[in-house]
């Protein structure tokens, strides 16, 4: 119902492209419940690999594994409402992981598993090597980082982008060389169009048909994905950090502080006098900005404006709706194992070309665990370091409406400030 209604207002405001749920809440202080969260180790499948032909090439399947289904059932019983998790069933869990890491002929872990969605998807699986999720955990200077990323790349502003927030942003797609190539390092298929507002899935399969397997093992990629099962999608229920996943979010932002995308941020922030110090002193204020904790829905230290942006939350309270969630790559992995059903793109105002594979930045419809997000933004294929450079820029130096380039995209850049020093939602939206 809330869909319906959105969609009608939209309609009548000729507004399609925005994320009306995304304004942040500003709710009082409640201590929401805590929940037990699968680490990375845990939420990845194990199994033999079985051969999959498809349409670009191969990729890996593996058989159901019994046991880590009921482990994961027993996790997800966890964290819901009012269940009280014992001692009992936490060690039970912990033996289970433990045992899997025991397993020394393991040499491989696989990403996603096997869609339970009625939509199968073409290519669910891609190989990670086990010791970069182990390695993710250790303190960040016991990690191993790779080579500084120069390029050759300019990453000193130019006295116009200096004063030209569209010039800033569209350096940085120039930037991002780590941006994947469509038709070549993946696949979509953006089915038919619709209205926000209009029930029924127009897209007969999933958005993704494939992605190259050798895109989640690059290093911003893969230690992006490190962090994507540290949270509780549930709006309100208070997040516990623990020591290893603080390790996860200060080695991500290590390792896409090498790239010539993150320095150029920095590089334009100091020339407008927005920050000041060291560079290493900037990647601890990037932590801050993506990580610590706050209150939406209610409830205290349950959100961050990682989760936010890029896991997505669901809200509660008789809302049931999805917010935030405008990352691909989120979206990809989510739609490989079957929690994600796409339903197909969002029409334009100007009703003007329509998306294809070759799109970038697209506005669709979907069902997240099944519940609908009526209108979603996402820019496709780019890298997690431009997404990170690209908001955290909009929230230093610009508004709550940022109308930028992004190589051929006309863009408005949605960025809602939490406070004074926090972000609330960031997203695209499509101009035409």
């Amino acid at each position: 119902m809330e869909g319906l209604i959105k969609g009608l207002a939209e309609v009548a405001l000729g507004f399609v492209g925005g994320d009306r749920e995304d304004i942040p809440e500003r709710q009082a202080n409640q201590e929401g419940e805590e929940r037990s969260r699968s680490t990375w180790a845990e939420v990845v499948s194990t199994g033999k690999h079985e051969y999959h032909e498809q349409e670009h090439g191969s990729s890996y399947g593996h058989p159901s594994n019994d046991r880590r289904a009921r482990k994961d059932e027993e996790a997800e019983q966890e964290s819901s409402p009012g269940h009280s998790t014992s001692w009992g069933s936490r060690k039970k869990n912990e033996d289970l992981v433990h045992e899997d890491e025991k397993k020394k002929d393991v040499d491989w872990e696989v990403v996603g598993q096997r869609s339970h969605n009625k939509k199968r998807h073409p290519s669910v699986l891609h190989e990670v090597p086990k010791e970069n999720w182990q390695m993710f955990k250790l303190p960040p200077s016991d990690q191993t980082y790779n080579n500084a990323v120069h390029y050759d790349a300019d990453t000193q502003p130019s006295r116009r982008e200096l004063s030209n927030l569209s010039e800033a942003c569209n350096k940085l797609w120039e930037l991002d060389l780590n941006r994947l190539i469509p038709g070549k390092d993946y696949k979509i298929d953006c089915g038919e169009g619709k209205r926000a507002y209009q029930k029924g899935d127009m897209a007969s399969g999933s958005l993704f048909k494939w992605l190259g397997d050798d895109v989640l093992r690059r290093p911003t990629y893969a230690r992006f994905c490190s962090l994507l099962d540290n949270y509780n999608p549930q709006e309100g229920y208070k997040e516990v950090v623990t020591p290893e996943e603080r390790h996860e979010q200060a080695a991500f932002i290590q390792e896409i502080g090498r790239s010539p995308l993150i320095k150029y941020l920095y590089n334009y922030l100091v020339g407008n006098g927005v920050v000041s110090g060291s560079f290493e002193e900037f990647k601890e204020i990037l932590t801050h900005l993506w990580f610590d904790l706050y209150s939406r829905g209610g409830g205290y230290g349950s959100s961050s404006a990682f989760e936010h942006v890029f896991v997505g939350e669901i809200k509660g309270r008789g809302e049931n709706a999805v917010s935030g969630f405008h990352n691909w790559i989120q979206f990809y992995l989510e739609e490989a194992k079957g929690n994600v059903d796409y339903q197909g793109y969002i029409f334009s105002r100007s009703y003007g070309e329509h998306p294809d594979s070759e799109t970038q930045l697209l506005t669709i419809q979907f069902e997240w665990n099944g519940v609908l997000k009526s209108v979603s933004s996402t820019l496709v294929g780019v890298s997690p370091e431009f997404e990170v450079a690209l908001y955290t820029l909009c929230f230093f130096v610009g508004r709550e409406d940022n109308h930028v380039r992004l190589g051929p995209y006309s863009v408005n850049i949605k960025c809602y400030h939490l406070g004074r020093d926090k972000i609330g939602s960031a997203f695209p939206i499509a101009e035409c």
